[in-house]
């Protein structure tokens, strides 16, 4: 059986049946705003999956680890402070943000604050390293979902959908590339990097492509 990886040459965002026709909109479709926050709520529960597996830190939880080593900021503080140094490279890049973009900063807050509890914990390392891998999925899933409602990318996401529009390349290698330079920018600060790390800097890029990959084979107008 021939495997299909065609899903890594994804280079933008579909739009498909639960896209909104503009990011900037008052009145935006319900419809849209329902995948949105499907999508939004998976991705925090990637994430609060990642953080109980306990192998690793997300890369840019890394970055934000380094900059408290240079500047004495909490962490929370240093993260605030990369997410607005984010928006402000999405200018160049010609990113338009909406209620997603400030959607995505609460909503996960919030999963990760009243989920992450009730997230189960192992003891063996395999254990550990399949519940990192399913939360990078799952991260996956919820980003490509709601990216394709199109309502506006939270901070990094925008980055990454700025950088293919800039490059021209697959968004999987796109948001790889960027994740593995946060890490060694966040390493090189002093920042802890662990095995949960590496597996979501890797994986977090295909994850997002395949979904979007996926949806647009089932919904795409071509298919």
């Amino acid at each position: 059986m021939k495997l299909n990886l065609h899903f890594l040459s994804v280079k933008g965002v579909p739009t498909l049946f639960w896209s909104s026709p503009k990011a900037l909109t008052r009145s935006p479709p319900l419809i849209s705003v329902f995948f949105l926050l499907i999508g939004l709520v998976l991705f925090g529960l990637g994430e609060a999956l990642l953080i109980a597996a306990g192998v690793g830190v997300s890369p840019w939880t890394v970055l934000a680890q380094g900059i408290t080593h240079i500047t004495g900021w909490s962490i929370g503080f240093a993260t605030f402070m990369t997410s607005l140094v984010v928006l402000v490279c999405w200018f160049p890049l010609k990113q338009i943000p909406g209620i997603g973009t400030i959607l995505n900063v609460l909503i996960i807050a919030l999963v990760l604050e009243f989920l992450l509890p009730y997230i189960p914990t192992f003891e063996s390392l395999f254990s550990k390293v399949v519940e990192a891998i399913v939360g990078v999925l799952v991260t996956g899933f919820g980003g490509g979902l709601y990216l394709i409602a199109n309502l506006g990318p939270g901070p990094r996401d925008g980055l990454m959908t700025g950088l293919q529009k800039l490059t021209g390349s697959p968004i999987a290698w796109v948001r790889s590339g960027l994740e593995v330079t946060i890490i060694l920018v966040g390493w090189l600060l002093g920042g802890s990097v662990g095995l949960g790390t590496v597996v979501f800097a890797m994986g977090i890029g295909p994850s997002i492509a395949a979904t979007m990959y996926g949806f647009e084979r089932i919904f795409g107008p071509h298919y």
